[in-house]
This record gives C-alpha cells, sequence and structure tokens, in this order.
C-alpha cells in the first residue's frame, strides 16, 4: 500500500498510483477527503494540461498547495485524470507499485 503523509497523518492511501517525471498520482477515491481544500490555483504543463491544486490541512495546520490534480488532461496524459500527485513535504511511503 502507498501512502501520502504530511504532519504525521495518512492523506492518502492506494495500493497502485500512476507515477509520471518521478511523481505518484493517486486515484481520487484513495484521498482522505477531510484534509483537502480547493484552491484557485493554477498551472499549465505543455503536455499534461491546466492544473488545479488542493491545500491540505492537518491538526491546524495548513500546506497550501500541495497537491494537484488534472481534471482535462491532454490526451497523451489521460492515464492520470483527476489523480492527484504531492510536493511541499507531502512524503510518499509504503510499497512501490505503480506504474510509469
Amino acid at each position: 500500500m502507498l501512502r501520502a503523509v504530511w504532519n504525521g497523518t495518512v492523506i492518502a492511501e492506494a495500493p497502485r498510483t500512476v507515477i509520471v517525471q518521478g511523481n505518484h498520482y493517486f486515484p481520487p477515491e484513495a484521498l482522505h477527503r477531510e484534509y483537502f481544500t480547493e484552491t484557485r490555483s493554477r498551472s499549465l504543463c505543455f503536455w499534461k494540461g491546466l492544473a488545479r491544486y488542493y491545500t491540505v490541512m492537518v491538526d491546524g495546520r495548513t500546506n497550501r498547495n500541495a497537491a494537484w490534480y488534472y481534471p482535462h488532461p491532454s490526451p497523451l496524459a489521460r492515464r492520470i485524470k483527476n489523480h492527484v500527485a504531492f510536493w511541499q513535504g507531502v512524503r510518499i511511503e509504503g510499497e512501490p507499485g505503480g506504474t510509469s
């Protein structure tokens, strides 16, 4: 099982992720939604499309824009549609089992 951990709390867990450019993308159902709030932030990847972001909040601590996903990825990135990746101190733990 792979886990995304921040501030000592598992915020997402899944038996498998999709690995793209070294990032583990967790399926949307893997998120523990109580820790996520959507933000207005956006960024553009030339081959994946327009990314949207979540802020992660655990035990009163906030990690702004610590997670991102592609709701409408380009055809080349369709396998990560709505899957969520992490940065800014969110650790990925567990057995590797993603696909690349």
